[in-house]
Parts: structure tokens; sequence; C-alpha cells
């Protein structure tokens, strides 16, 4: 078989040698475009075939209830760690206010006997003029630091924070609870934490088994 001597095709089209013969390649084969998918979040990528050959890739849309399970489920984690945080703010804060009053108590703690002694002045009425004043300063800085004094008489005895030093019957059997008839030492406490208890002179009721008169 002769072979042509002069091939001549579209000039669009590019010749290709197949088995010594040419021939024109098919323009889809070599037209090239870009396909574009839609991932999960709504993103777009482009793929190619390996032949060059450009087509659209459709993908089913994605899974709204795994979507909203994994949102719940990370919702859940942040509100337990929110949880978790708030209680760690809590704890710190309460740590921190029980180191404060336990160092203000150790120092109040010592003051308690010039306390004592500027009571006991006062009884005496020795506690005048600029000495009175310097007194009462040092009650009001004293009371800003949370130092309370306890301790009246008619109190109702409670030995959590009175030290009975007296006691004393009734026969009236007008006290139907132990009561502190007088104070003899006041008490102190800062906060929670008990300095030291009120010293008291106590009144008991009637016994009922007092035999009758």
């Amino acid at each position: 078989m002769n072979r042509p001597d002069d091939v001549r095709g579209s000039s669009d089209q590019p010749l290709v040698i197949v088995r010594g013969r040419p021939c024109h390649t098919p323009a889809t084969l070599l037209t090239r475009t870009r396909t574009h998918t839609r991932t999960r979040h709504g993103e777009e990528r482009t793929e190619r075939d390996g032949a060059g050959q450009d087509r659209t890739v459709e993908q089913p849309p994605p899974d709204e209830t795994g979507l909203g399970a994994e949102l719940r489920e990370r919702t859940a984690d942040l509100q337990r760690l929110k949880a978790e945080y708030d209680n760690y703010r809590k704890r710190v804060r309460r740590d921190r206010l029980a180191v404060r009053e336990i160092a203000v108590a150790n120092v109040l703690g010592r003051l308690l006997p010039v306390l004592d002694a500027l009571a006991e002045a006062a009884e005496q009425g020795e506690v005048t003029g600029g000495f009175q004043r310097i007194a009462l300063e040092l009650e009001e800085e004293l009371a800003g630091l949370g130092l309370q004094s306890f301790g009246e008489a008619g109190d109702l005895f409670d030995p959590v924070v009175h030290e009975a030093i007296r006691y004393t019957g009734t026969g009236s059997g007008q006290v139907e609870h132990a009561i502190c008839a007088a104070v003899l030492r006041k008490g102190y406490r800062v906060g929670d934490h008990l300095l030291r208890p009120a010293q008291v002179e106590v009144t008991e009721p009637q016994s009922t088994d007092a035999p009758a008169a």
C-alpha cells in the first residue's frame, strides 16, 4: 500500500501517529476543564480524571443528623469545662479568704490581753482623756479587721462559746434553760474562728429531781 505523501487535517487538531499512520485526536480528550465538588463544609476543590477529561462529580449532601450530634457533644464539653473552671475559681477564692482569716486571727489573738487590760482600766475609771481616744481608735481598727466580742448577761449558755466558771441554781422555776447570769470575761471571734470563749457565771433551772418543800 502506498503511503500518502501529504497529510492534511484540521489546523486546530494536532496529529498523532497510531501504528505508523496519522490520525486526528478527538477534541474531547485534549480539552481540560476544572471540576468543582463541594465538600462537607461547603468548600470547593478541583478534580481531574486520568485522561485529563472534565466531568462533574455530584456528592451527597452532608449528614445533618451527624453534625447536630457532634455540635451537642461539643456544647456539652464546653459546659463541663466552664463548670469546672467556675468551681476552681470559687475554691481558690474560698481558700484565700480562709488563709487571710487565719493570719488575722493569729495577730489579733496576741492583742486580747491588751483589750482585757483596757477593759479593766475602763471599769476602774482610768481610761480618760487622750488615753480614752487611743483606746477607742484601737477598738475601731480591730473591729475593721473582723474582731467581734460576745458574751452578755442573759444569753443562753452554749458550752461551745461559753466557759462556765461558776454555777448557781434557782428555786423559783422561772428559768427553763441555763443562762449566763454574769460575764466575767468577754469572748472574741474572727469570722468563723473562735479566738477564745467567754467566761461566764451560769444559772441553771430548777432540778425536777429536787424534793418538794
